[in-house]
């Protein structure tokens, strides 16, 4: 697999859930990174600084890339915005990634992060690549999201072809660490005793994938990056129900889960990932050892206050 020691990496989205650790983890194995985002924080732009990573204000709505160094080697998006608009969502989450692959056409290659919200609700059976897209969030509130996401891969699918540009568009499933995502979300409401909505469609089946192999996947998803574009899932090595999970994690928290059913959530999105394991190899991080070790953090977190 590719190295990525001292190679100049972009990355999108750094304040986000998953690009501030993922930037976090290059830049401490040894990666150039340059983090971009609108860095609404100077406190959270402070710290990222303090873990290596070279910051630099971008907008990708207003496609200003005045401050991208030259050299890049790879461009890593994981940019996302949830606005209830059309506009703003297709020229944030599409045109954006667009303009940022042609200002970097000369980069080595580009991983796209996409979703696995991409796909059409209701298959009953876990996600092939090739199966229907559709608008899997607009159920649960999300209502730009799915579509836009859709229209961010057309967009990067045109652009690897028009620049020639090596480029896998990776369909994220449930992102999580050891003290973040939306399991951890779920860890937090359980122990306040909040109620966690979940679909109708029982057990609500999700294919989460824990940050060790988010970070340890990307070298071999560069290096599948081609010209069309490669697209894969990105999950992890277990499909599992979020009914599952909320009572192992009880189990060790001490608390129970208390769920309330509704049309109104994200409905079940199982993946397939036998072409990932073809492409980039095995996540290796299985749903219980990476739960436990979630709960684990916040029982500690909570000894220290």
């Amino acid at each position: 697999m590719t190295d990525l020691s001292g190679r100049r990496i972009l990355i999108t989205g750094l304040t986000g859930s998953v690009g501030f650790p993922v930037a976090k983890r290059l830049a401490g194995a040894g990666a150039e990174v340059w983090g971009a985002a609108r860095f609404r924080s100077a406190r959270r732009r402070q710290r990222l600084e303090e873990a290596g990573i070279n910051c630099i204000e971008v907008d990708l709505i207003s496609a200003d890339f005045s401050s991208v160094p030259d050299g890049i080697d790879y461009v890593l998006n994981f940019a996302v915005l949830h606005p209830p608009d059309f506009d703003t969502a297709l020229a944030a989450n599409a045109e954006g990634i667009g303009l940022l692959m042609a200002h970097c056409r000369d980069a080595r290659a580009v991983l796209h992060c996409s979703s696995t919200g991409v796909y059409q609700p209701g298959l009953g059976q876990p996600y092939k690549e090739t199966d229907p897209l559709g608008d899997n969030h607009r159920a649960a509130g999300l209502t730009t999201y799915s579509l836009s996401k859709v229209a961010a891969e057309a967009v990067v699918r045109q652009a690897a072809r028009l620049w020639e540009l090596p480029t896998t568009i990776a369909r994220l499933n449930v992102p999580y660490g050891d003290n973040w995502g939306w399991p951890r979300m779920h860890v937090e409401m359980m122990r306040a005793g909040s109620p966690i909505e979940l679909h109708t469609d029982e057990p609500n089946l999700f294919t989460p994938i824990h940050e060790d192999d988010i970070v340890g996947l990307i070298p071999a998803l560069l290096d599948a990056a081609t010209v069309p574009a490669t697209v894969v899932n990105w999950a992890g090595p277990d499909t599992v129900g979020v009914e599952d999970w909320c009572a192992y994690v009880g189990e060790i928290i001490g608390a129970t889960p208390n769920f309330t059913r509704t049309e109104a959530a994200i409905p079940s999105v199982p993946v397939d990932t036998t072409r990932m394991r073809e492409l980039v190899g095995a996540p290796r991080v299985g749903w219980k050892e990476g739960f436990r070790r979630m709960a684990e953090d916040l029982v500690a977190a909570g000894q220290d206050r």
